[in-house]
């Protein structure tokens, strides 16, 4: 396998509005999607998204335990789905657990760890088209990946 680029960065953070004012306000990276008022998607231009922010305030709820920073990063490693099946047989190969199979709609994506047990996405970009036509798609629900 082989790393494209990385593609983007998740933070979970305490305060979106305030995390939106850095991003987007003084970066000047572009908001393109919203899921409800906790979470915010974010690019440069390059691609669908760079920057995904998760407030999670204080964790009161359901993210109880979570902590503010790096959630995860996501690092391209091919198109096409052929090539995410050669991934995860690698991985296979390899004997790394798989923790997850996602389908983003603008990407497909497995879920591993690293060494220090960070998350880290491998995914494979959809049609451009879909994010080109409608940025918001990025924020489409996430539906399991069958590979």
């Amino acid at each position: 396998m082989r790393a494209h680029h990385l593609g983007h960065v998740v933070f979970y953070v305490r305060d979106l509005d305030r995390s939106l004012s850095f991003y987007r306000d003084l970066l000047n990276f572009e908001e393109v999607g919203r899921m409800g008022s906790f979470a915010s998607a974010l690019t440069s231009g390059r691609t669908h998204h760079e920057i995904l922010l998760i407030e999670v305030g204080d964790a009161p709820g359901p993210m109880q335990g979570t902590r503010i920073g790096l959630y995860h990063i996501g690092i391209k490693v091919g198109d096409t789905l052929d090539e995410l099946r050669s991934v995860r047989n690698e991985l296979k190969e390899h004997g790394i657990q798989i923790d997850g199979a996602s389908d983003h709609t603008v990407t497909q994506s497995l879920y591993i760890r690293d060494p220090d047990g960070n998350e880290v996405e491998l995914y494979v970009d959809g049609d451009p088209k879909i994010w080109k036509d409608d940025p918001s798609a990025i924020v489409s629900p996430i539906k399991p990946l069958k590979l």
